[in-house]
Protein backbone atom coordinates (compact mmCIF):
# COMPACT_ATOMS: atom_id res chain seq x y z
CA UNK A 1 0.00 0.00 0.00
CA UNK A 2 1.51 3.22 -0.93
CA UNK A 3 1.56 6.87 0.95
CA UNK A 4 -0.59 7.92 -0.54
CA UNK A 5 -3.21 4.91 -0.57
CA UNK A 6 -2.52 5.44 3.45
CA UNK A 7 -3.23 8.54 3.48
CA UNK A 8 -6.68 8.22 1.59
CA UNK A 9 -7.90 5.46 3.52
CA UNK A 10 -6.89 6.86 7.04
CA UNK A 11 -8.58 10.11 6.14
CA UNK A 12 -11.60 8.40 4.90
CA UNK A 13 -11.99 6.03 7.56
CA UNK A 14 -11.63 8.59 10.16
CA UNK A 15 -14.51 10.37 8.56
CA UNK A 16 -16.90 8.16 8.30
CA UNK A 17 -16.61 6.56 11.40
CA UNK A 18 -17.11 10.24 13.12
CA UNK A 19 -20.63 10.44 10.45
CA UNK A 20 -21.10 6.95 11.41
CA UNK A 21 -21.31 7.77 15.46
CA UNK A 22 -23.01 10.43 14.78
CA UNK A 23 -26.26 8.62 12.64
CA UNK A 24 -25.81 5.91 15.34
CA UNK A 25 -26.56 8.22 17.93
CA UNK A 26 -29.27 10.04 16.67
CA UNK A 27 -31.35 6.75 15.69
CA UNK A 28 -30.55 5.68 18.87
CA UNK A 29 -32.09 8.45 20.68
CA UNK A 30 -35.25 7.91 18.59
CA UNK A 31 -35.26 4.12 19.24
CA UNK A 32 -34.75 5.14 23.40
CA UNK A 33 -37.80 7.62 22.75
CA UNK A 34 -40.52 5.89 21.25
CA UNK A 35 -39.58 2.76 23.76
CA UNK A 36 -40.57 5.30 26.74
CA UNK A 37 -44.34 4.69 26.77
CA UNK A 38 -43.90 1.32 27.24
CA UNK A 39 -41.63 1.52 30.26
CA UNK A 40 -43.24 0.75 33.43
CA UNK A 41 -46.02 -1.77 31.60
CA UNK A 42 -45.69 -5.44 32.37
CA UNK A 43 -42.38 -4.87 34.74
CA UNK A 44 -41.11 -3.51 31.47
CA UNK A 45 -38.20 -1.11 32.98
CA UNK A 46 -36.11 1.88 31.77
CA UNK A 47 -32.98 -1.25 31.42
CA UNK A 48 -35.11 -3.06 29.44
CA UNK A 49 -35.66 -0.48 26.95
CA UNK A 50 -31.63 0.24 27.26
CA UNK A 51 -30.82 -3.18 26.60
CA UNK A 52 -33.52 -3.44 23.59
CA UNK A 53 -31.98 -0.04 21.67
CA UNK A 54 -28.54 -1.60 22.05
CA UNK A 55 -29.53 -4.68 20.35
CA UNK A 56 -30.91 -3.24 17.84
CA UNK A 57 -27.56 -1.03 17.20
CA UNK A 58 -26.37 -3.62 14.74
CA UNK A 59 -29.55 -3.19 12.76
CA UNK A 60 -28.94 0.68 13.03
CA UNK A 61 -25.22 0.33 11.76
CA UNK A 62 -26.44 -1.37 8.60
CA UNK A 63 -28.87 0.93 7.55
CA UNK A 64 -26.66 4.29 7.86
CA UNK A 65 -23.86 2.85 6.81
CA UNK A 66 -23.83 3.92 3.22
CA UNK A 67 -25.08 7.16 4.42
CA UNK A 68 -22.29 7.65 7.05
CA UNK A 69 -19.46 6.08 3.59
CA UNK A 70 -21.34 8.88 1.64
CA UNK A 71 -21.33 11.88 3.63
CA UNK A 72 -17.54 10.73 5.17
CA UNK A 73 -16.21 10.83 1.37
CA UNK A 74 -17.67 13.94 0.82
CA UNK A 75 -16.47 15.75 4.01
CA UNK A 76 -12.64 14.24 3.32
CA UNK A 77 -12.62 14.99 -0.47
CA UNK A 78 -14.33 18.84 0.55
CA UNK A 79 -11.06 18.87 2.81
CA UNK A 80 -9.37 18.07 -0.02
CA UNK A 81 -10.45 20.19 -2.64
CA UNK A 82 -10.46 23.28 0.56
CA UNK A 83 -6.71 22.88 1.20
CA UNK A 84 -6.10 22.27 -2.32
CA UNK A 85 -4.20 19.05 -1.26
CA UNK A 86 -6.31 17.00 -4.70
CA UNK A 87 -4.85 19.63 -6.80
CA UNK A 88 -1.38 18.79 -5.82
CA UNK A 89 -1.91 15.08 -6.31
CA UNK A 90 -3.11 15.80 -9.74
CA UNK A 91 -0.60 17.61 -10.55
CA UNK A 92 1.86 14.75 -9.45
CA UNK A 93 0.51 12.88 -12.00
CA UNK A 94 -2.79 11.31 -10.21
CA UNK A 95 -5.70 10.57 -12.62
CA UNK A 96 -9.41 10.07 -11.87
CA UNK A 97 -9.20 6.45 -12.76
CA UNK A 98 -6.82 6.04 -9.97
CA UNK A 99 -8.25 8.13 -7.34
CA UNK A 100 -11.72 6.21 -8.33
CA UNK A 101 -9.54 3.29 -7.50
CA UNK A 102 -7.85 4.17 -4.41
CA UNK A 103 -11.84 5.00 -2.83
CA UNK A 104 -12.73 1.47 -4.65
CA UNK A 105 -10.22 -0.23 -2.48
CA UNK A 106 -11.49 1.79 0.64
CA UNK A 107 -14.93 0.59 0.05
CA UNK A 108 -14.23 -2.88 -0.23
CA UNK A 109 -13.84 -2.82 4.02
CA UNK A 110 -17.30 -1.21 4.36
CA UNK A 111 -18.70 -3.60 1.91
CA UNK A 112 -17.52 -6.27 4.07
CA UNK A 113 -18.74 -4.80 6.90
CA UNK A 114 -21.91 -3.88 5.66
CA UNK A 115 -22.43 -7.86 4.65
CA UNK A 116 -21.08 -9.50 8.08
CA UNK A 117 -23.54 -7.13 9.70
CA UNK A 118 -26.42 -8.24 7.47
CA UNK A 119 -25.93 -11.57 7.38
CA UNK A 120 -24.55 -12.77 10.73
CA UNK A 121 -25.28 -9.93 13.11
CA UNK A 122 -28.90 -8.09 12.81
CA UNK A 123 -30.70 -11.71 11.74
CA UNK A 124 -29.63 -12.49 15.54
CA UNK A 125 -29.60 -9.60 17.03
CA UNK A 126 -32.99 -8.67 16.08
CA UNK A 127 -35.03 -11.46 16.96
CA UNK A 128 -33.38 -11.30 20.06
CA UNK A 129 -33.86 -7.87 20.74
CA UNK A 130 -37.86 -8.85 20.30
CA UNK A 131 -37.78 -12.12 22.06
CA UNK A 132 -36.19 -10.27 25.29
CA UNK A 133 -38.88 -7.15 25.23
CA UNK A 134 -41.83 -9.71 24.69
CA UNK A 135 -40.63 -11.87 27.69
CA UNK A 136 -40.37 -8.99 29.92
CA UNK A 137 -43.66 -7.81 29.04
CA UNK A 138 -45.31 -11.25 29.47
CA UNK A 139 -46.67 -11.34 26.12
CA UNK A 140 -46.85 -13.48 23.36
CA UNK A 141 -45.43 -12.87 19.68
CA UNK A 142 -47.64 -10.46 17.41
CA UNK A 143 -48.78 -12.29 15.33
CA UNK A 144 -50.03 -10.81 11.63
CA UNK A 145 -53.99 -11.10 11.91
CA UNK A 146 -56.07 -11.17 14.56
CA UNK A 147 -56.97 -15.03 14.15
CA UNK A 148 -53.68 -15.59 15.04
CA UNK A 149 -50.32 -16.42 13.13
CA UNK A 150 -51.34 -18.08 9.29
CA UNK A 151 -48.97 -20.54 7.58
CA UNK A 152 -49.51 -23.37 4.91
CA UNK A 153 -47.48 -26.84 3.89
CA UNK A 154 -47.71 -29.76 1.46
CA UNK A 155 -49.15 -33.08 2.98
CA UNK A 156 -46.93 -35.99 1.55
CA UNK A 157 -47.39 -39.77 1.89
CA UNK A 158 -44.54 -40.38 3.53
CA UNK A 159 -44.04 -37.77 5.51
CA UNK A 160 -41.51 -34.82 3.65
CA UNK A 161 -41.19 -36.62 1.14
CA UNK A 162 -43.87 -38.82 -1.70
CA UNK A 163 -46.46 -38.13 -3.51
CA UNK A 164 -48.37 -34.87 -2.50
CA UNK A 165 -51.68 -35.95 -0.80
CA UNK A 166 -53.08 -32.17 -0.06
CA UNK A 167 -52.49 -29.11 1.81
CA UNK A 168 -52.38 -28.32 5.44
CA UNK A 169 -53.63 -24.83 6.88
CA UNK A 170 -51.62 -24.04 10.28
CA UNK A 171 -53.29 -21.63 12.39
CA UNK A 172 -51.51 -20.29 16.10
CA UNK A 173 -53.15 -17.98 17.89
CA UNK A 174 -50.07 -17.53 20.23
CA UNK A 175 -46.17 -18.20 19.81
CA UNK A 176 -44.43 -17.63 23.16
CA UNK A 177 -40.96 -16.71 23.06
CA UNK A 178 -39.52 -19.85 24.36
CA UNK A 179 -40.92 -21.28 21.11
CA UNK A 180 -44.31 -23.29 22.57
CA UNK A 181 -47.26 -22.48 20.65
CA UNK A 182 -50.65 -22.34 21.62
CA UNK A 183 -54.55 -22.42 20.22
CA UNK A 184 -53.22 -24.61 17.36
CA UNK A 185 -55.63 -25.21 14.70
CA UNK A 186 -54.78 -27.18 11.76
CA UNK A 187 -57.09 -27.44 8.59
CA UNK A 188 -56.15 -30.06 5.98
CA UNK A 189 -57.72 -30.14 2.78
CA UNK A 190 -56.82 -33.27 -0.17
CA UNK A 191 -56.18 -32.13 -3.53
CA UNK A 192 -59.29 -31.07 -4.84
CA UNK A 193 -59.19 -28.73 -1.55
CA UNK A 194 -61.93 -30.72 0.51
CA UNK A 195 -61.66 -30.63 3.74
CA UNK A 196 -60.89 -34.11 5.00
CA UNK A 197 -59.12 -33.70 8.97
CA UNK A 198 -59.64 -30.80 11.45
CA UNK A 199 -57.52 -30.60 14.64
CA UNK A 200 -57.34 -28.48 17.27
CA UNK A 201 -54.60 -28.47 20.43
CA UNK A 202 -53.50 -26.28 22.86
CA UNK A 203 -50.74 -26.43 23.73
CA UNK A 204 -47.77 -27.64 20.52
CA UNK A 205 -44.07 -28.19 21.00
CA UNK A 206 -41.25 -29.50 18.35
CA UNK A 207 -40.00 -31.96 18.70
CA UNK A 208 -37.14 -32.29 16.06
CA UNK A 209 -36.77 -34.04 12.65
CA UNK A 210 -39.89 -32.04 11.46
CA UNK A 211 -42.36 -33.29 14.19
CA UNK A 212 -44.41 -31.30 16.41
CA UNK A 213 -46.46 -32.93 19.16
CA UNK A 214 -49.79 -31.43 19.75
CA UNK A 215 -51.30 -32.08 23.69
CA UNK A 216 -55.07 -31.60 24.58
CA UNK A 217 -56.05 -32.49 20.99
CA UNK A 218 -59.50 -33.01 19.26
CA UNK A 219 -59.37 -34.56 16.01
CA UNK A 220 -62.41 -34.21 13.48
CA UNK A 221 -62.18 -36.58 10.40
CA UNK A 222 -64.66 -35.97 7.46
CA UNK A 223 -65.96 -38.86 5.62
CA UNK A 224 -67.48 -36.92 3.38
CA UNK A 225 -65.21 -34.25 2.04
CA UNK A 226 -67.62 -32.07 -0.04
CA UNK A 227 -69.94 -31.31 2.27
CA UNK A 228 -67.69 -30.81 5.03
CA UNK A 229 -66.47 -27.73 3.32
CA UNK A 230 -69.72 -26.67 2.59
CA UNK A 231 -70.52 -26.31 6.33
CA UNK A 232 -73.04 -29.03 6.36
CA UNK A 233 -73.34 -32.00 8.39
CA UNK A 234 -72.74 -34.94 6.21
CA UNK A 235 -74.72 -37.95 6.55
CA UNK A 236 -75.56 -41.58 4.94
CA UNK A 237 -77.69 -44.26 4.42
CA UNK A 238 -76.60 -47.71 6.39
CA UNK A 239 -78.03 -51.08 5.26
CA UNK A 240 -81.06 -50.87 6.79
CA UNK A 241 -81.98 -47.15 5.51
CA UNK A 242 -80.76 -45.48 8.38
CA UNK A 243 -78.55 -42.11 8.44
CA UNK A 244 -74.84 -41.85 9.89
CA UNK A 245 -73.40 -39.08 10.93
CA UNK A 246 -70.07 -38.82 8.41
CA UNK A 247 -67.96 -36.66 11.16
CA UNK A 248 -66.13 -38.42 13.57
CA UNK A 249 -64.81 -36.63 16.57
CA UNK A 250 -61.57 -38.00 18.63
CA UNK A 251 -60.13 -36.43 21.31
CA UNK A 252 -56.69 -37.84 22.87
CA UNK A 253 -54.12 -36.65 25.14
CA UNK A 254 -51.07 -36.25 22.91
CA UNK A 255 -50.66 -36.63 18.87
CA UNK A 256 -47.28 -35.85 16.87
CA UNK A 257 -47.36 -34.46 12.93
CA UNK A 258 -44.79 -34.20 10.61
CA UNK A 259 -44.77 -31.18 8.78
CA UNK A 260 -42.12 -28.67 6.82
CA UNK A 261 -43.13 -25.94 8.75
CA UNK A 262 -40.25 -25.31 11.75
CA UNK A 263 -40.17 -22.97 14.62
CA UNK A 264 -37.32 -21.34 12.29
CA UNK A 265 -40.22 -21.15 9.44
CA UNK A 266 -42.86 -19.62 11.98
CA UNK A 267 -40.49 -17.56 13.43
CA UNK A 268 -39.29 -16.18 9.87
CA UNK A 269 -42.77 -15.77 8.56
CA UNK A 270 -43.70 -13.04 11.55
CA UNK A 271 -40.36 -11.42 10.74
CA UNK A 272 -39.82 -8.04 8.92
CA UNK A 273 -38.02 -9.48 5.72
CA UNK A 274 -35.38 -6.64 5.92
CA UNK A 275 -34.12 -7.97 9.41
CA UNK A 276 -33.52 -11.62 7.83
CA UNK A 277 -30.08 -13.00 6.07
CA UNK A 278 -30.33 -13.38 2.60
CA UNK A 279 -29.81 -17.21 3.75
CA UNK A 280 -33.04 -17.01 5.78
CA UNK A 281 -34.89 -15.47 2.84
CA UNK A 282 -33.93 -17.80 0.18
CA UNK A 283 -35.16 -21.10 2.62
CA UNK A 284 -38.49 -19.13 2.81
CA UNK A 285 -39.34 -18.14 -0.76
CA UNK A 286 -38.37 -22.16 -1.49
CA UNK A 287 -41.19 -22.85 1.19
CA UNK A 288 -43.72 -20.02 -0.25
CA UNK A 289 -42.95 -21.42 -4.04
CA UNK A 290 -43.53 -24.73 -3.24
CA UNK A 291 -46.70 -24.29 -1.00
CA UNK A 292 -47.55 -21.90 -4.33
CA UNK A 293 -47.60 -18.75 -2.49
CA UNK A 294 -46.69 -15.06 -3.53
CA UNK A 295 -43.11 -14.73 -2.84
CA UNK A 296 -42.22 -11.35 -4.72
CA UNK A 297 -42.06 -9.59 -1.87
CA UNK A 298 -39.17 -11.72 0.21
CA UNK A 299 -37.58 -12.10 -3.57
CA UNK A 300 -37.02 -8.31 -3.56
CA UNK A 301 -35.50 -8.14 -0.17
CA UNK A 302 -33.65 -11.44 -1.21
CA UNK A 303 -31.79 -9.15 -4.12
CA UNK A 304 -31.36 -5.84 -1.79
CA UNK A 305 -29.49 -8.09 0.71
CA UNK A 306 -27.04 -8.95 -1.98
CA UNK A 307 -27.07 -5.62 -3.97
CA UNK A 308 -27.74 -2.52 -1.43
CA UNK A 309 -24.10 -2.96 0.29
CA UNK A 310 -23.15 -2.51 -3.06
CA UNK A 311 -24.34 0.52 -3.29
CA UNK A 312 -21.77 1.94 -1.00
CA UNK A 313 -19.17 1.62 -4.24
CA UNK A 314 -22.26 3.99 -5.75
CA UNK A 315 -22.46 6.62 -2.95
CA UNK A 316 -18.41 6.89 -2.69
CA UNK A 317 -18.29 7.37 -6.43
CA UNK A 318 -20.50 10.27 -6.09
CA UNK A 319 -18.73 11.71 -3.52
CA UNK A 320 -14.91 11.84 -5.63
CA UNK A 321 -16.46 15.00 -7.91
CA UNK A 322 -16.42 17.22 -4.57
CA UNK A 323 -12.90 16.55 -4.59
CA UNK A 324 -13.14 18.70 -7.78
CA UNK A 325 -14.92 22.11 -6.25
CA UNK A 326 -12.70 24.42 -4.52
CA UNK A 327 -13.42 26.59 -1.75
CA UNK A 328 -14.89 29.22 -4.30
CA UNK A 329 -17.40 26.84 -5.66
CA UNK A 330 -18.76 26.41 -1.65
CA UNK A 331 -17.67 25.76 1.43
CA UNK A 332 -17.01 22.39 3.29
CA UNK A 333 -20.60 22.64 5.53
CA UNK A 334 -22.06 22.55 2.24
CA UNK A 335 -21.13 19.84 0.43
CA UNK A 336 -21.78 18.33 3.68
CA UNK A 337 -25.82 19.19 3.43
CA UNK A 338 -25.83 18.38 -0.41
CA UNK A 339 -24.41 14.89 0.84
CA UNK A 340 -27.15 14.63 3.49
CA UNK A 341 -29.36 15.36 1.25
CA UNK A 342 -27.77 12.86 -1.87
CA UNK A 343 -28.37 10.09 0.94
CA UNK A 344 -31.43 10.76 2.18
CA UNK A 345 -32.94 10.97 -1.52
CA UNK A 346 -31.07 7.72 -1.99
CA UNK A 347 -32.68 6.04 0.70
CA UNK A 348 -35.91 7.82 -0.48
CA UNK A 349 -35.82 6.00 -4.20
CA UNK A 350 -34.39 2.80 -2.88
CA UNK A 351 -37.90 2.16 -0.53
CA UNK A 352 -40.04 3.98 -3.37
CA UNK A 353 -38.75 1.63 -5.91
CA UNK A 354 -39.33 -1.70 -3.63
CA UNK A 355 -42.42 -0.51 -3.32
CA UNK A 356 -43.46 0.51 -6.60
CA UNK A 357 -41.56 -3.03 -7.96
CA UNK A 358 -43.81 -5.02 -5.88
CA UNK A 359 -47.04 -3.01 -7.01
CA UNK A 360 -45.90 -3.46 -10.52
CA UNK A 361 -45.03 -6.80 -10.28
CA UNK A 362 -41.20 -5.96 -11.71
CA UNK A 363 -38.51 -8.51 -11.77
CA UNK A 364 -36.95 -8.37 -8.30
CA UNK A 365 -33.38 -7.93 -9.53
CA UNK A 366 -34.52 -4.95 -11.35
CA UNK A 367 -36.49 -3.44 -8.18
CA UNK A 368 -33.56 -4.07 -6.28
CA UNK A 369 -30.94 -2.54 -8.46
CA UNK A 370 -32.59 0.22 -10.27
CA UNK A 371 -31.74 2.66 -7.63
CA UNK A 372 -27.81 2.04 -7.37
CA UNK A 373 -27.95 1.84 -11.44
CA UNK A 374 -29.61 5.54 -11.31
CA UNK A 375 -26.99 6.72 -9.21
CA UNK A 376 -24.06 5.22 -10.68
CA UNK A 377 -25.19 6.94 -13.76
CA UNK A 378 -25.24 10.31 -11.92
CA UNK A 379 -21.73 9.49 -10.76
CA UNK A 380 -20.21 9.01 -14.24
CA UNK A 381 -21.95 11.72 -15.66
CA UNK A 382 -21.02 14.18 -12.40
CA UNK A 383 -17.07 12.70 -13.05
CA UNK A 384 -17.13 13.43 -16.96
CA UNK A 385 -18.92 16.90 -16.20
CA UNK A 386 -16.01 17.70 -13.88
CA UNK A 387 -12.60 16.58 -15.93
CA UNK A 388 -14.80 18.49 -19.15
CA UNK A 389 -14.81 21.51 -17.24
Amino acid sequence: MTVLQRYFASSIAQAVAFCLLALLGLAAFFDLTGELPDVGKGGYGIQHAFLYVALLLPERIYRVLPVAALIGTIYTMAQFASSSEFTIMRAAGMSTRRAAGMLFRVGVVIVAVAYILGELVVPRTAPVAEKVKMSVKGAAVAAEFRSGLWTKDIIKSNGLSGDVQGSRFFNVREARPDGNLSGVTLYEFDNSFRMRLLIQAKTATFQGNSVWRLYDVTETRFSNPGLAASGGVATAANHFGQETSMIETVKVETRDFVSEITPKILQVSRRDPERMSANELAVYTRHLAENKQETDRFKIAFWKKMIDPLAIFVLMALALPFAYLHTRSGGVSLKIFIGVMIGVSFMLVNTLFSHIGLLSTWPPIMTAAAPSIVYLMLAIGALYWMERH
